[in-house]
Formats: structure tokens, sequence, C-alpha cells
């Protein structure tokens, strides 16, 4: 018998199908806050449109609970996977107390949780680099076994943050997998004007450790050169840079307006090739997912966000008091 696809890299019918709803949730929860953004209820969006195959590709090739993610600020398909939930990511967007990255004291996209094994993020782009490394480092150090994730976007790249936590990542031998997610714009500025060589994965060579390409819009095949870089990773074989090729498919952010550099032409071309379009074909092609069963998906997603909106957008704000939570040292601690 003739395996799937999904089958010859290691994936079940049940995993490709719970990581086309991940899919479908980012998608719906992103979209959710675009509307809410642009009815004044929340102030800012930084979207993952366009990179969700690439994210729930990655996160499936990681042990949940075991290992680390240090993401960057459009990653909400892998912190999904990692545990957070539709109701966690509206509470972020709406900065309400019971955010669980914040308590409402971050901009959206800035992941964290303790419990989940996700780095709190920093506004400053790819500071979670290093941070990555740092704590590939520490679990070298305690002799335990885990692999850390870290993303960034291909401009990100361009950073000394990246060049100095993936050499030393490199020298060390430390088990990180460096996730490029490259959707073609550094905001406004493309590709062809970020960089030299051909691509972002051509740059793994000078720290002496694999570079490689793949089609971000295919979880599938994220998922086989994720899972090899694991587990090279954890058999002690050191880092690998995967750069995630896809295409940012709305603005950079809700205050970005991307008609200033880029085609209307060229982002429908890309929407043609929409990851979640493509993967749902690939789904129904082998049997395993039909109208029926895609429209129920949609309504149960559905319902997941509309109460998760519902919920945050009646939940508390932090207390004034609160404020100055966790930036001092409190009276009494250490």
């Amino acid at each position: 018998m003739t395996l799937k696809r999904h089958e010859e890299v290691g994936l079940t019918d049940a995993q490709v199908l719970d990581m086309y709803y991940y899919m479908l949730l980012a998608r719906k929860i992103d979209e959710r806050q675009w509307l809410l953004n642009r009815a004044g209820k929340i102030p800012f969006v930084i979207s993952c449109q366009g990179q969700e195959a690439a994210q729930v590709g990655a996160a499936f090739a990681l042990q949940t609970g075991k290992d680390y993610v240090c993401p960057y600020y459009r990653d909400l398909g892998v912190v999904l996977v990692f545990g957070q939930s539709a109701k966690d990511s509206m509470l972020s967007a709406f900065a309400k107390a019971e955010d669980p990255n914040s308590g409402g004291r971050q901009m959206p996209g800035h992941f964290g949780g303790k419990k989940y094994n996700i780095m709190s993020g920093s506004s400053p782009v790819t500071t979670q680099v290093p941070h990555a490394v740092g704590i590939a480092l520490a679990g070298r150090m305690k002799q335990e076994d885990f692999v850390v994730y870290t993303s960034f976007g291909e401009g990100s790249s361009n950073q000394g943050d990246f060049h100095e936590g993936a050499n030393f990542a490199g020298v060390h031998k430390l088990p990180v997998i460096f996730f490029c997610e490259n959707n073609k714009y550094a905001i406004s500025v493309p590709l062809k004007k970020q960089l030299a060589c051909e691509s972002v994965a051509d740059r793994a060579i000078g720290y002496g450790f694999p570079g490689v390409s793949v089609d971000g819009n295919d979880p599938i095949e994220v998922y086989r050169v994720m899972k090899e870089a694991v587990d090279r990773a954890r058999s002690g074989g050191g880092p690998t840079l995967i750069e995630a090729v896809m295409y940012r498919l709305v603005p950079h952010s809700s205050d970005d307006d991307d008609r200033v550099y880029r085609s209307r032409e060229e982002v429908e071309e890309a929407k043609q090739k929409d990851p979640l379009l493509q993967f749902a074909v690939y789904l129904k092609e082998n049997g395993l997912l039909d109208d029926e069963k895609e429209a129920a998906l949609l309504s149960k997603i559905q319902q997941e966000v509309d109460e998760a909106t519902e919920y945050a957008e009646q939940a508390a704000y932090p207390t004034p008091e609160s404020t100055l939570t966790h930036v001092y040292r409190e009276q009494g601690g250490i």
C-alpha cells in the first residue's frame, strides 16, 4: 500500500487533522482581531496570516511540556499548539488582567508563559535569539534533555543578536532550532534589499551547522525538516537554521498601509497559494476532510472565537495599583 505524504514523515491522520484545526484557529482569531481593531475595540494587531502552516508544522515536531519556545511576535500558531487558547489570545488583545502573557502590560504578540515553556518576548526584534541560546546552554549545563525553538523574520536575521546567537550555538553545538519565517518583507523592505546571498539558510555555513530552506506553505514538509533538526539537536548534533519561505498576506500590522510598497496584484497572487486552502485540498484528496466535516470544524472554531471574544471583552482590566508589580523588588523580597 502506498503511504500518504504525511504518513511518510511519521504523521497520523489524526495529527494532520489537528494541524489543520490549529492553522484554522490561528487564522480565525487573527481575522476577528482585525475586525475588533477596526471597530476601535482593541488597539493593535500584529498578524500571522499566511504563516500558520510553517508555525504549526514546526510546533508539531517539538514536545510540548518538555521543549522550550522563544517565539517572535507573529507566532500565534506555535503558542496555540503549546497550550495557549483563543481566550488567552483575546485577553492579550484587549489588554486584560487575566492575559497570561503579561497581565495586560505588553502589546499583542509578546507571548510568554512559564507553564507553557514559552519565554516572554521583548519589543526589540531578535532579542529572543540569544535568550534561546542561553536556555539551551543552561539545559546542557544541567544535563536536561530538551530542544529550544526560536523564530524570527528574515529582516531580523540581519540583526547582531541573530549572528551572535548563531555563532555561540554553533561553537558549543547547542540544541537550538533557528526558525526564520521569511515572509518576503521586513515591514516595507523587500527581500532583495535585505540580503546579498540567495537565502537566509545560506548563512548557516558560516556558523558550522546545517541550513535548510523549505516551502513554508506546506506544513507536512515543514514538519519533516523540523523533525530532522529536532532529532539531530536532541542527539547532540547541534543547531540547525531553517528558513520557511512564505508570504505575509496582510499589512505588517494594523498601523501599516502595505499599498505603498507592494501591488495589489502581488498580494492577490499570493492569496491564491494560501496555505489553509492548499492544506484543505490535500486533506480532501486523501479522504480525511469533506465539505460536511469542514463546515463542522469551522462552526466549532467560530464558537470558540466568539466565546473567547465575549469573555475577554467583559474581563477586568489590571488595577492601577498593579502597575509596578514585577518592575521593582517588593519590600522583603529577594
